[in-house]
């Protein structure tokens, strides 16, 4: 997922994409994603089919906070020296195990006649159907060049 390249702020223009990049969450990156908080998860909506549909859900759910994550690392791979400075996402619907991502962005404002290097990003998590699953914003900074 990590790219090589080194841009800079002046590199950047509107439109500019990031990604897409595919991703499959199984069940068991989700309990190794889930474990760094409990060692022995119990059943819930995120581990357990059965608990998930007792709870309303079809099936078992990728955490809100594991979809973050990756939406956070499809912004900060895209080039070695970006920095994350703000993540806001709006779950659309759930997300569910074993089930192919795609996360893509697009470079949507670099504000004019800014001390900093800021630029903002419209961030998407969907099915390869095109169903939108996750949307949101990410504000990065690039340097800019010396």
């Amino acid at each position: 997922m990590t790219n090589a390249s080194t841009l800079f702020f002046e590199n950047v223009d509107l439109g500019d994409e990031i990604g897409p990049v595919e991703r499959i969450v199984t069940d068991a990156n989700v309990l190794d994603f889930i474990s760094i908080r409990e060692k022995k998860p119990n059943p819930s909506r995120f581990t357990s089919k059965e608990v998930a549909i007792n709870e309303g859900f079809d099936e078992a759910i990728v955490p809100g906070v594991m979809n973050i994550a990756m939406m956070s690392q499809l912004v900060t791979s895209w080039t070695r020296n970006v920095r994350l400075k703000k993540i806001d996402v709006v779950f659309r619907q759930t997300v569910p195990h074993n089930t192919t991502l795609i996360l893509k962005g697009v470079i949507t404002d670099i504000p004019e006649g800014s001390v900093t290097s800021d630029i903002v990003c419209d961030i998407t998590m969907e099915t390869v159907e095109g169903v939108k699953l996750v949307i949101g914003n990410a504000t990065l900074t690039l340097p800019k060049k010396a």
